[in-house]
């Protein structure tokens, strides 16, 4: 039997609920006759299933878009504005059901963290439809008397957009639609295959707000087919990726001479310092390990703790995994769901096994919870006495894990965060300003976050990764978006005659 990652392939989706793929003013199913059947990680049943598109429905995905080109970008800001803030209003009139569908495909906990997921990508249309409107350039003084030089900015074209299944409605929507559309471009969207259901329905309430068809296409599928056929059209201007660094590498290669957008991999070192606020960094930390499964590119995967204060932080991180609430995500009281997906579950089991041949302690958890529906529900685990060679610290885990590392000194922190080729966030708890400018300005992280978990963000910051590391290219949140996702053109004028 053909699986994608670890789903059936289907010669028919029979009575399961069907999502289907928006290209152009058409909700298509694939050429391929084929479909995925998803199964919600949660229960373990089957919720639905998706058509895997060819090379060909990708490539008529594109058509539709260059077709919508001309028409987006000739809209005045004030009118992309407007059919912005109608998204935004057709989601929130959504919010529910957008988000049990969230909670019944990605499997993270319906009141603790779908809802918000679904009202900050509500909230990312309304902030790019104002962003959009502020958004000014420049007149230039000139050497010459008789020339007068302005600049302005013009959407690239056409992006194509392929995101990840951590968070399949707030990141495709603050990172890429949302000011994809205000800033006027036309966008293929390959979504992630176990999260396509709730895009599916997403692209429901584009249609509900009347964005012009053809503006934002949604195409499902395997990556090396759907998205590949995608990054590499020659009707494809820009390219945007979130996900892993290893793919990422392939799609910058695949998409050579084309503008990249990349978020990737993180695995941004969390410093305690000795004279940090001990139970409240235990606090944030174990919230930047746990949220989401640990399933977050800026997660805290691991802490450096000075040995002054080690043992004391362990307890209390520790304690602070015990009140995890592992178990049914539409339960008020679970705090956390399911991982995603059983390939992600298994790098979880291969980097706690290689921290135990390390000689590492496993202080809390550390395996597959029982008892549970499925096999990808994970203990929140805590790992002590880690060593720095450890998976743990040099990889991305991408789940429910906080490993603690001891360090003696600022030299030993920074060999032991160096072995890490990942630069994308990182967070420091200190209670001395002079500790907290040199670290913040010492380490190699597009973000650096001062007494606060390392995911923390608001949507207007930017972020990304570093040059030099395996964390990205580019920038995203608020204006800097808009400005990824904008040429800038200047103008110049001889008035002498």
């Amino acid at each position: 039997m053909v699986r994608i990652k670890g789903l059936r392939v289907l010669d028919s989706a029979g009575d399961l609920p069907l999502g289907r793929m928006r290209i152009g003013a058409a909700w298509d199913e694939a050429t391929s006759g084929r479909f995925l059947e998803i199964v919600s990680p949660a229960t373990g049943v089957a919720i639905g299933a998706i058509p895997l598109a060819t090379r060909e429905d990708a490539g008529r995905a594109v058509a539709a878009a260059i077709a919508a080109k001309p028409r987006v970008a000739r809209m005045s800001v004030w009118d992309r504005a407007k059919l912005s803030l109608r998204v935004a209003d057709a989601i929130d009139a959504r919010a529910d059901e957008l988000a049990r569908l969230l909670t019944l495909e990605q499997g993270k906990p319906f009141h603790a963290e779908a809802k918000g997921e679904i009202a900050a990508a509500a909230a990312a249309f309304r902030n790019s439809a104002e962003q959009i409107k502020w958004l000014e350039t420049a007149a230039f003084p000139l050497e010459d008397g008789n020339k007068r030089a302005f600049s302005f900015l013009q959407p690239k074209g056409v992006f194509g957009i392929i995101t990840p299944w951590n968070f399949p409605v707030a990141q495709p929507s603050i990172y890429y639609l949302a000011p994809g559309l205000a800033s006027g471009n036309a966008m293929v969207w390959v979504t992630a295959p176990t999260t396509s259901l709730v895009a599916s329905k997403l692209m429901e309430c584009f249609a509900e707000a009347e964005v012009p068809d053809g503006v934002i296409n949604l195409v499902m599928g395997e990556g090396p087919v759907a998205g590949d056929a995608v990054v590499t059209h020659s009707g494809v201007d820009t390219v945007a990726f979130t996900g892993s660094s290893e793919t990422g590498d392939v799609i910058a290669a695949r998409a050579a001479g084309k503008p990249l957008m990349l978020e990737l991999g993180g695995n941004g070192p969390t410093l305690v310092l000795a004279d940090a606020d001990v139970s409240m960094a235990a606090a944030r930390v174990a919230a930047g390990c746990f949220t989401n499964a640990g399933q977050i590119c800026t997660a805290t995967e691991r802490i450096l703790v000075h040995e002054k204060i080690y043992d004391q932080f362990a307890t209390e991180v520790v304690a602070a995994a015990r009140r995890v609430r592992l178990g049914d995500p539409f339960d008020p009281a679970t705090t956390m769901g399911p991982l995603n997906n059983e390939p992600n579950a298994a790098k979880m089991d291969v980097h706690l096994q290689d921290a135990r041949e390390r000689q590492a302690t496993i202080a809390h958890g550390g395996a597959r919870a029982a008892g549970m529906p499925t096999r990808l529900y994970y203990e929140p685990t805590v790992v002590t006495d880690l060593s720095p060679e450890s998976l743990l610290n040099i990889d991305e885990t991408f789940g429910p894990v906080a490993p603690l590392l001891r360090f003696r000194d600022d030299e030993e922190a920074e060999e032991t965060i160096g072995r890490s080729r990942f630069g994308l966030s990182a967070a420091v708890f200190t209670g001395t300003i002079k500790h907290a400018f040199r670290w913040s300005e010492s380490l190699r992280c597009g973000t650096v976050n001062i007494n606060e978990m390392s995911p923390y963000w608001e949507t207007h910051i930017p972020a990304g990764g570093v040059a030099g590391t395996a964390s990205g290219i580019g920038r995203t949140g608020g204006r800097h978006t808009l400005l990824e996702m904008s040429d800038l053109k200047t103008v110049t004028f001889d008035i002498s005659r």
